[in-house]
């Protein structure tokens, strides 16, 4: 079973940003979106520090955290081949009922794509606050350009 990353999250936390489950690089660094081909980390910074290169992992959970953000995933262990969300089997959640009551001032959900939307409804039903499903970071979602992405991310973002 592969296990996913504790939360990213502090009492300032407003706005949740949910993955599905960490990829085989991510697991590997033991970081969030650690792949360098996932456009997280370039989105987050072009949205909230001009585009500057983060330093290192600590920088970029410092500005997650600075501007009222968390991260999470939707599953806390799974099984799967590879680092696609289709070949994700035996799912098991994460506690966001607990996540939500530690921290309550979360208001709004970011879907990091259509399987963290969807593996979440399947274990919580549809969410009682305020979400968006974004266009997944990923470099397997190819469909839309990065200008793209970045406003629809931009736009869900300025919901803080």
């Amino acid at each position: 079973m592969l296990k996913s990353f504790p939360p990213v999250a502090g009492p300032q936390t407003r706005l949740l940003i949910i993955g599905s489950m960490p990829g085989e690089a991510s697991l590997r660094a033991g970081e969030y979106y650690a792949y360098k081909y996932n456009q997280f980390w370039r989105i987050i910074f072009d949205v909230f520090e001009n585009g500057r290169t983060p330093e290192n992992y600590q920088d970029k959970r410092q500005v997650i955290l600075k501007h009222g953000l968390g991260l999470w995933d939707t599953l806390a262990a799974c099984r799967r081949e590879g680092s696609l969300d289709s070949r994700i089997t035996q799912q098991i959640p994460n506690d966001f009922p607990a996540l939500f009551a530690r921290y309550p001032a979360i208001h709004t959900l970011l879907f990091n794509g259509t399987a963290a939307f969807a593996f979440y409804k399947r274990a919580f039903g549809t969410p009682d606050k305020k979400f968006y499903r974004l266009p997944s970071t990923s470099p397997a979602h190819a469909s839309r350009s990065y200008a793209e992405k970045l406003a629809l991310w931009r736009a869900a973002l300025e919901h803080k």
